[in-house]
């Protein structure tokens, strides 16, 4: 029997690199920083303290501008954006936070730290790379 060695955190398999919008930015412009900073998600920014962050997928454009033959420049990021969104915190066990992700069937969320977006997590940091720690 393999032997589990501690406890695999959020912030050990979580992305620091994550792109940022603004909720009033248009579908086009969420496709070009997409696009440059190669990741199909977006977090949207607060517009204040009292606000919630979002989220922007690419799955998101496809049902609402795409299949909907909008103009991705004529759409903005907060009409079809997610908000608000489920997030975890940095020391959360990862075995709970794929939990998570299995009960509400997300693809992402953000890491909250201070109530500031500090990481990204998904399904598959948390078995390629979580799971695999907990094994070495």
């Amino acid at each position: 029997m393999i032997e589990k060695k501690g406890i695999v955190r959020v912030k050990d398999v979580m992305k620091t690199d994550f792109g940022t919008i603004d909720g009033v930015a248009t579908v086009a412009d969420a496709l070009k920083k997409m696009k440059s900073l190669k990741t199909a998600v977006l977090i949207v920014n607060k517009r204040n303290q009292d606000d919630e962050y979002g989220m922007l997928t690419s799955g998101d454009i496809a049902r609402h501008v795409l299949a909907k033959d909008r103009a991705p420049d004529r759409v903005n990021v907060y009409e079809i954006m997610s908000k608000p969104v489920i997030s975890v915190h940095p020391d959360m066990d990862i075995r709970y936070c794929s939990r998570l992700f299995a009960n509400y069937n997300l693809v992402r969320a953000p890491v909250l730290e201070n109530n500031k977006v500090v990481g990204m997590v998904s399904p598959n940091s948390l078995v390629l790379d979580g799971m695999y720690k907990t094994f070495q």
